[in-house]
């Protein structure tokens, strides 16, 4: 689908942006309110989980989160959130805000995007119509009697689940601003338990996305869910020590995304980031790394063509080359950056700024080490390669403001061309040495729900082993 800044799109439920904008300049006027915008999510979802062939939880909701902000004579702010679209409904919304807005904070004035009317990057997102609740319920437990005959030791599916949403998102202000995205999106995980006599317990899982349930590779979501789980079963204590390790596209993603503050312009001005504005142009990292946010990706299913404010979706570099080159903006963040926004803002009573999708991988024309690593490096000690599969307790062994990190993970212990399940441990560190450790990539960079990574190799990580 391609948004449009002036188009009249063909949206679900009757919601139009061309209508609502013209209904909200008439109540404005009404109301003496001169400068105004809303923002708007609404979606339909539909949900199922299974228990052991048997109806866990089947869920249907409509959802509207809309909020509105009026701008007063003196130039402060107020915000309001409703859910009402009606006429009363808007109305009420803005004398609301534009009764709050005499108590705005004189420090802290948020202005429209200079971009909320640029033209945005066209996108192909199918759309798809909803499947029956009773289709979703069959196919889930089909998928789970799938997984449960992979390995007589998989005893139970605990955590999964088959959803579906149609969304529409929108953007308004007082200046010209219409912007509209409607997309359908659908999504499956499972995450599998086994448990062998005299064993501990045994989890791994899988997510797959798509634009509808139609879509879903269920079959691959299936097989990697067994194939993680089994691999799994074989486990042993590993020594405590500093290892090579080589961390999944996903793995890594996710420790990068707990660190998206160094590159959060939002955090850099709250002073809660490890950068500064003068870390821009300053080595982050090993010359041949390269990290982008790009929200436009062909592969981020569900992704946006504008931000909370409006501005355009664009990919945009923050590591080159081991460089730190450009921080996420809001409006507000590039007005004091003197840069352009970035399209990373998120709307609220504080407008908050976070990334969108990263890409990570060589830097283009980068020497040594930038592509596949020699499966020899680490033979040598007889310790063996450490292979971190997923990381957990983000939101608690991670502290981002101070670089530091300490995560249990499962993954393997690699040694003498045999893998070998860990037990149990924890990997910590810092993640500018992890940054500056990062010895080579390996094999083709993979899609993932958080964005594109290839296997990514770090020397001289802390392993505690828990065993």
């Amino acid at each position: 689908m391609t948004s449009s800044s002036t188009a009249r799109p063909e949206v679900s439920g009757g919601l139009d942006a061309t209508d609502l904008r013209q209904r909200l300049v008439d109540l404005a006027t009404t109301s003496g309110v001169k400068r105004w915008d809303l923002g708007a999510g609404c979606s339909t979802d539909t949900s199922v989980q299974v228990d052991r062939g048997e109806p866990k939880q089947m869920k249907g909701a409509q959802r509207s989160a809309i909020t509105v902000r009026v701008w007063n004579d003196q130039g402060l702010v107020g915000v309001t959130s409703t859910s009402d679209l009606s006429d009363s409904g808007l109305e009420r919304a803005l004398a609301g805000a534009r009764d709050a807005s005499a108590f705005g904070n004189p420090e802290d004035t948020p202005a429209f995007s200079p971009l909320a009317t640029a033209p945005l990057a066209p996108l192909e997102q199918p759309l798809h119509q909803p499947v029956g609740i009773l289709d979703l319920l069959a196919t889930l437990k089909e998928a789970e009697r799938d997984l449960l005959g992979r390995h007589p030791a998989i005893g139970t599916v605990p955590y999964n689940g088959l959803s579906q949403r149609s969304s529409d998102r929108l953007y308004l202000n007082s200046e010209g601003a219409c912007r509209q995205q409607r997309l359908t999106t659908a999504s499956l995980y499972l995450y599998a338990r086994a448990e062998e006599t005299g064993r501990k317990p045994r989890s791994a899982g899988a997510v797959r996305l798509a634009y509808g349930a139609g879509s879903l590779d269920i079959a691959g979501c299936i097989e990697e869910a067994a194939a993680r789980t089994i691999a799994h079963l074989d486990y042993a204590p590993i020594d405590t020590g500093r290892y090579t390790c080589v961390f999944t596209p996903e793995a890594f993603l996710d420790l990068i995304g707990a660190f998206s503050s160094m590159f959060n312009a939002r955090a850099v001005l709250d002073g809660v980031s490890l950068s500064t504005r003068e870390s821009l142009g300053a080595p982050v990292a090993v010359p041949f790394l390269s990290i982008h946010d790009n929200g436009l990706n062909p592969g981020n299913i569900g992704a946006s063509t504008f931000d909370g404010e409006g501005t355009p979706t664009r990919r945009l570099a923050l590591v080159e080359a081991g460089t730190l080159r450009n921080f996420l903006h809001s409006e507000a963040t590039a007005r004091a950056f003197g840069v352009s926004p970035t399209g990373h803002a998120g709307l609220g009573a504080k407008v908050s700024v976070g990334p969108d999708w990263f890409e990570i991988g060589p830097a283009e024309g980068a020497e040594g080490g930038a592509t596949g690593l020699d499966h020899g490096v680490g033979d040598g000690d007889p310790r063996g390669l450490v292979l971190i599969d997923s990381l957990s307790a983000l939101h608690a062994g991670v502290k981002a403001s101070q670089g530091s990190f300490s995560l249990p993970f499962d993954g393997w212990l690699i040694r003498g061309g045999e893998h070998r399940s860990i037990e149990a441990a924890t990997v910590a560190g810092d993640i500018r040495q992890v940054l500056q450790g990062i010895v080579g990539f390996e094999g083709e960079a993979k899609i993932t729900p958080s964005g594109l990574c290839p296997h990514v190799w770090v020397e001289g990580l802390s392993i505690t082993g828990e065993g």
